[in-house]
């Protein structure tokens, strides 16, 4: 009876968040999630930031115009607020702000995340078996195939063995078998099952080519993007402007370092560095290593001559074809692409690795799942997309509530092959 009655509750608890949900996009929210929030955020457990289920059970995030504030400027929210001020010191690092998101924005975010959170019941009896995982289908017929092929062998060569002797028995002579490595049908099978695999290996490792994920190169000076662009919230675009006008974001000059540095001679307040072997780094010797490229000499820092500078070697991480075409202006700045989308947690990082693929097929699911900012009006939205007439019919006649770059051409061949 009480487990009945549990099971009732609960249905209800679901239907009642199921009908909260409803009233909000789910669809824009996950869109919006994945794009802006999962390179931080999951929904159950945490990452580099909190789990957001139940997120409107804590603090203040009830009331969706508080959400907006922090979601829209974290630094500025944080300077007098306590609650955000222990996550920075939980975490590490503060939250890039998005200005550009709305109150609707965040109403379909955290009905997305409450859909994801909503528990599912467990219809198997107790004692009952557990679910299959998805990929013991695949161990299981493979462990049956091979165990069958076996059996297979086995059997002919018992087969050849009982026919030897029957032979023999009736005193009938037949010619000696042919060896293995002369009969023909064997032959065949051996080439057959060759080509077969070595094609396998050959084609996934031609698709593998000029990947590299996870690559992540010791560079000529240690440089924490963790210390720079997360605990100090140094904006990606002061070191890498050109990403907002150009197609390449291009590397900082040294100049552009001693902005800073030149006032900054030591690593005396940042946490611990350590690079990938555990091994502790001091900054301060990685700050004297930026010196002598600079031809700077911290203690007569009046005689500086910036035109003597010296570039700096560093290892380029992120490679694409020469026959791919890519524009960083065209997705930071009319895309709003967030520089997470394709280069991970880089506030979190202090040597930086490539966290995705960046293979063709990752850059058209993007595209296929990527909303554009298709509504201009009021001075919002992009103007380009003003000339798309029918979709903006399709969307005042609701026969379609958005636009991903797959609508606009996105995944024609020479938008990114010429």
């Amino acid at each position: 009876m009480a487990r009945k009655l549990t099971l009732f509750v609960l249905s209800l608890v679901v239907s009642s968040t199921i009908n909260t949900i409803s009233a909000q996009d789910v669809a824009a929210g996950k869109a919006l999630f994945m794009g802006k929030c999962a390179s931080c955020h999951q929904v159950l457990k945490a990452g580099t930031g909190p789990a957001l289920a139940g997120l409107e059970g804590r603090h203040k995030w009830s009331d969706h115009n508080e959400l907006l504030k922090w979601i829209n400027n974290p630094a500025g929210y944080m300077a007098s607020d306590a609650y955000t001020q222990g996550l920075k010191a939980q975490y590490g690092s503060m939250m890039s702000g998005f200005p550009e998101i709305t109150l609707k924005d965040v109403g379909d975010i955290v009905a997305y995340i409450n859909s994801a959170a909503v528990p599912v019941v467990d219809k198997i009896p107790p004692g009952g078996p557990e679910p299959a995982k998805g990929n013991s289908n695949a161990v299981i017929f493979g462990v049956i195939s091979l165990i069958l092929g076996i059996i297979a062998l086995i059997l002919m060569q018992v087969n050849s063995n009982l026919k030897k002797m029957s032979d023999d028995a009736e005193g009938i002579t037949r010619p000696d078998p042919v060896p293995a490595y002369r009969n023909k049908v064997y032959i065949a099978m051996a080439a057959i099952i060759f080509f077969v695999v070595g094609g396998y290996l050959v084609s996934k490792g031609a698709i593998g080519l000029g990947r590299q994920t996870n690559y992540q190169p010791v560079q000529p000076i240690y440089y924490s993007h963790k210390v720079h662009a997360g605990i100090n919230q140094i904006s990606c675009l002061y070191c890498h402007g050109a990403a907002w006008d150009s197609k390449h974001a291009a590397i900082p000059s040294v100049n552009t370092c001693m902005n800073c540095h030149k006032a900054i001679n030591e690593y005396v307040k940042g946490p611990k560095l350590y690079d990938e072997s555990g091994n502790e780094i001091n900054g301060t010797l990685e700050i004297e290593k930026l010196y002598k490229y600079a031809g700077f000499d911290p203690k007569n820092p009046t005689k500086w001559d910036p035109t003597k500078s010296k570039p700096i070697e560093w290892v380029k991480i992120h490679n694409l074809p020469d026959h791919v075409y890519f524009n960083h202006s065209q997705h930071i700045r009319a895309g709003k692409v967030q520089c997470q989308s394709c280069h991970g947690e880089i506030t979190a990082m202090d040597e930086v690795k490539q966290v995705s693929e960046l293979s063709m097929g990752w850059c058209v699911n993007c595209h296929r799942e990527t909303k554009v900012d298709f509504n201009y009006s009021e001075g919002k939205g992009n103007k380009f997309y003003s000339i798309y007439e029918k979709f903006h019919n399709d969307i005042k006649n609701k026969k379609m509530d958005s636009v991903t770059v797959k609508d606009i051409g996105g995944l024609e061949c020479q938008k990114c092959h010429y």
